[in-house]
């Protein structure tokens, strides 16, 4: 089973569910979003956040193949670029992190380690970039895929809580703790790749 994760860009952009490659609830804030969703308007708006993160900040996501088929994403970027991030009632996001906004695997790939792997591509990415930490607001009454990642997962893939909340905790992943997992990292993204080496043929004497 090949399993591949590339960067988002645009090119890629329709290989994201259909609900989430047109959902802009990180991407605007209340107002603005509420107004797209109303106008039609909010894939559009997706395109051009996704355009303009890339132009000024770089990569700002990930997209899961497995056999060539798209299975899963994960959107991240600077507080600055999330407008919604103001809105929780745990915010702000630390000025020395990035925001884990949003993530998903389909139905039929959950359970196979994809999500952690999903968390360390993201953390060796910006540990390469000079962030400390990655910050989420997780949903600790999570019921069904949406918008907020469920607390317990971002806590099972290393999470810690930093502003406890009954509905919104912010969680931190301190960057600096992966070092120690950097060899499980490579040998968790070497598989997830397919770049596992072949055992040597033995030569004859």
């Amino acid at each position: 089973m090949g399993r591949r994760l590339v960067p988002l860009t645009l090119d890629n952009l329709p290989d994201l569910p259909h609900r989430c490659r047109a959902c802009v609830f990180w991407e605007l804030d209340p107002v603005s979003g509420e107004a797209a969703v109303r106008t039609g308007t909010s894939a559009l708006e997706k395109e051009a956040w996704i355009s303009a993160v890339l132009l000024d900040w770089g990569s700002c996501g990930r997209v899961v193949y497995v056999d060539d088929v798209p299975v899963g994403f994960v959107l991240y970027a600077p507080p600055a670029y999330v407008p919604r991030s103001t809105a929780f009632p745990t915010s702000p996001v630390s000025s020395d992190a990035v925001q884990l906004m949003t993530a998903f695997i389909m139905p039929g790939y959950q359970g196979q380690g994809l999500g952690r792997v999903m968390v360390q591509t993201v953390a060796k990415d910006l540990l390469r970039r000079g962030f400390k930490a990655i910050e989420a607001f997780g949903d600790a009454r999570w019921k069904e895929p949406a918008c907020l990642l469920p607390a317990d997962h971002l806590l099972a893939v290393g999470f810690k809580t930093v502003r406890p909340h009954p509905t919104y905790p912010r969680l931190r992943l301190e960057l600096r703790t992966t070092l120690s997992w950097k060899e499980d990292v490579e040998l968790a993204l070497d598989r997830l790749l397919g770049a596992v080496q072949k055992e040597p043929a033995l030569r004859p004497l």
